[in-house]
């Protein structure tokens, strides 16, 4: 391995894959480093599925840390677009960098590459437009947004194949890959990036490497570490953005029009009192709630769908989008902070309420678990009350929205369904970056959801391809 490099990558999620994946086939003959804290796809294991509860591996939780990111051990979805639509409606800000045409182009072509890898070749939410045209009829008398859009669903399982074909195809092809490396820091030197200084978990042993160009794709998973990197380096950022929720889990037969015309609703609002955006995020049909571990040992909720192991229920995410700004401006710190607070509720573990127990204004016991329809999927959540640390405006959003789309969903506010927290999304403040991706400094750039550019897998995924042509094009 040498220790200097066209281009250094940090992290190895779907935008670093992409970005390695397209410099191949731009040109061969370029020296790229991707560098992980995780493991291999293949080594990637939860004990969960083995003991039935999350035992915070260290030094690094393997649902949130690894090749292909977090998203290897999501549901594996991929958002594509509605070509009747004149816009980008999913997936965070790429088409305000390379325009909306240029984006379908990209996601058109990204989409291509996960064909060839093994995606499945159908599409779901392209066959039902007349019964999703009622849907969105009656969600916009309830003043929500039903975002129509095809949906290619990996599967999680399949997901790993998938990953693990392209992490052989990339090592075929002399892309250096290090694994259970942490960047300590950036080498920068007179407002240039030179380098990084990498430490191996294993070894104890740290080094400089270098390389001409760095490109920062930590993903949500890096959120944190970014912003001490910008803090340090006085890398320019811009207010950011944290989403705060639950996950929230209900009968597949209350779900079954959304299930089978769309596969995935997307659901926007903005409720009452504050209207502050509310959105599901994440359905997975048939699936099943779990668990993910992030830095200081924060366990988070979040949900899995597989090809082949179903359940009865559908999970989906309820996401509260907050913004801060002067005097206060740390969104990933106050997420933190109330994540940190759920946990000790549930001693460490994600908490578990009945919806009919929060209008009652009481907790949820366990007995009261067992005799509940729904049956958690999540059998290491404990049950309580997440009304004590989620937040009035918080809570106030998640149940006004809940209660609207009651209307638009008969019995999506069922008090038997199950509300799991915490769920949080997290960004860094936003990474100001030029439209070659460029930060503040100079050869240091910014892709991924991570830096706020992209939000879900097919985003980052196409982030990674144009940052790799956007380097071509320099040269």
């Amino acid at each position: 391995m040498t220790s200097k490099y066209d281009t250094i990558v940090i992290g190895m999620g779907p935008g670093a894959i992409f970005f390695a994946y397209e410099m191949i086939q731009k040109n061969k003959n370029k020296k790229i480093l991707l560098v992980e804290q995780g493991k291999r796809v293949e080594n990637r294991k939860c004990p969960i599925e083995e003991i039935g509860k999350c035992v915070k591996c260290k030094p690094f939780c393997n649902i949130t840390s690894g090749f292909s990111g977090a998203g290897a051990f999501s549901d594996g979805k991929l958002s594509l677009y509605n070509e009747e639509d004149d816009d980008i409606y999913v997936g965070g800000e790429l088409h305000k960098y390379v325009g909306i045409e240029e984006t379908k182009k990209l996601i058109d072509y990204t989409d291509s590459i996960y064909l060839k890898f093994g995606a499945d070749p159908k599409l779901e939410g392209t066959e039902h437009k007349t019964e999703v045209r009622e849907i969105k009829k009656k969600a916009k008398k309830e003043e929500i947004t039903l975002i129509d859009i095809p949906i290619r669903h990996l599967g999680t399982e399949k997901a790993h194949e998938l990953y693990k074909k392209l992490e052989d195809y990339l090592e075929q092809n002399n892309i250096d890959l290090m694994f259970e490396t942490e960047v300590k820091d950036l080498i920068i030197e007179e407002n240039e990036a030179k380098g990084i200084i990498a430490h191996n978990v294993k070894t104890n042993e740290e080094e400089k490497i270098y390389g001409k160009n760095i490109v920062i794709a930590v993903g949500r998973k890096g959120a944190n570490w970014l912003v001490n990197m910008c803090n340090e380096h006085n890398i320019k950022t811009e207010a950011g953005v944290v989403d705060i929720g639950v996950r929230y889990e209900l009968s597949d037969e209350v779900m079954k029009d959304i299930n089978k015309y769309m596969y995935e609703g997307k659901f926007i609002g903005y409720p009452g009192p504050f209207k502050d955006k509310v959105r599901t995020f994440c359905q997975n049909p048939s699936g099943f709630v779990s668990s993910e571990v992030y830095d200081e040992g924060i366990n988070l909720v979040n949900g899995h769908s597989y090809k082949d192991k179903k359940s009865t229920h559908t999970n989906l995410a309820i996401l509260v989008s907050h913004h801060f700004n002067y005097p206060f401006n740390k969104p990933i710190e106050y997420g933190r902070n109330i994540a940190k607070n759920i946990n000790e509720l549930g001693n460490g573990n994600i908490v578990v309420q009945r919806l009919g127990d929060i209008y009652r204004g009481k907790r949820t016991w366990d007995e009261e678990l067992k005799n509940n329809k729904i049956k958690p999927t999540l059998k290491s959540a404990v049950a309580g009350d997440i009304t004590f640390a989620l937040g009035y405006r918080t809570m106030t959003d998640i149940l006004q929205f809940i209660r609207s789309m009651d209307k638009v969903v008969e019995g999506f506010a069922n008090p038997e369904n199950l509300l799991y927290a915490p769920e949080i999304k997290f960004y860094s403040n936003k990474v100001v970056i030029d439209k070659n991706f460029e930060t503040s400094v100079k050869g240091l750039y910014s892709i991924g959801d991570g830096g706020g550019m992209t939000r879900g897998l097919m985003m980052a995924s196409a982030s990674g391809v144009q940052m790799a042509r956007n380097l071509m094009n320099k040269e």
